[in-house]
């Protein structure tokens, strides 16, 4: 069985980028968003236990919800997120990559809540990416 690393990574750390340049790591993109939301997050849990010793690599939500049932069901994960000082840098990612203008003004309106409860998360290994890093900069896959 795969020795698998679960990292639950804020909006505009470089999942897809990560996941389009895997090389020859089974990587898992687990987008929330696809799931059913009236069995949520139970139904995503399901989801990541399933694919925990078959996949090098699964990438998941930073939703509060989702990373209070990882650790009700003892998962460890590593929670990536940006230092709080950068969300200038964050939320011009998003108008890059094309997210809709809700998507931007959610983000911008919540940035510090949601970064301070980061901060705050106990249970979990921590990696805060600073100005010009992605996720593909602090998680090195074993080759």
């Amino acid at each position: 069985m795969k020795e698998t690393m679960l990292v639950s990574a804020f909006p505009g750390c470089g999942k897809s980028h990560l996941f389009k340049n895997k090389g020859n790591k089974v990587i898992l993109d687990s987008d929330s968003s696809t799931f059913d939301k009236s069995e949520f997050p139970k139904n995503y849990i399901k989801h990541i236990k399933e694919n925990i010793g078959k996949a090098d690599v699964i990438l998941i939500s930073s939703h509060d919800v989702v990373r209070d049932a990882l650790l009700v069901n003892g998962i460890k994960f590593t929670l990536v997120y940006p230092d709080i000082s950068i969300k200038d840098e964050y939320i011009q990612r998003y108008i890059d990559r094309g997210n809709n203008e809700q998507f931007v003004k959610l983000l911008e309106e919540n940035w510090e809540t949601w970064i301070a409860d980061m901060e705050k998360q106990k249970g979990c290994k921590h990696i805060k990416l600073q100005s010009g890093q992605y996720l593909s900069d602090v998680i090195k896959l074993k080759v």
